[in-house]
């Protein structure tokens, strides 16, 4: 059964770079360009992986994770925040977050799958 992905990007061509790297290693992606509907998405499809930029235009990813968080059906799935924000407040404001992780913006087309694979265990 192939892995499913979900990536929120307000940037089209992070959102497709990042949807074209999991296809070609067999995810199945569903894509947002921002938290709402990358919450929507998350409840209706319950990925096995949620990628995710901190800067989004409807609120931060931080705050849609903490969404995600509390909603029982969404509450496993890992989060990884993909973010140029690589300040520590950033990061500290990611870390407080269960079951999330953090790649730094650009990233490295080559190791991005198995960063993201490490979080769901293939």
């Amino acid at each position: 059964m192939k892995k499913r992905a979900l990536v929120v990007d307000d940037n089209a061509n992070n959102l497709m770079l990042e949807k074209d790297l999991l296809e070609v290693a067999g995810f199945e992606v569903f894509e947002a360009d921002n938290a709402t509907h990358g919450i929507a998405i998350a409840r209706k499809e319950k990925p096995d992986i949620i990628i995710m930029d901190v800067r989004l235009p409807d609120m931060r990813g931080s705050d849609a994770a903490k969404i995600l968080r509390s909603d029982r059906n969404t509450s496993k799935i890992p989060i990884v925040f993909v973010t140029a924000s690589v300040m520590a407040e950033g990061k500290e404001e990611i870390k407080s977050i269960a079951n999330t992780g953090f790649i730094g913006k650009p990233i490295n087309t080559r190791t991005f799958v198995g960063e993201i694979s490490k979080f769901i265990g293939s």
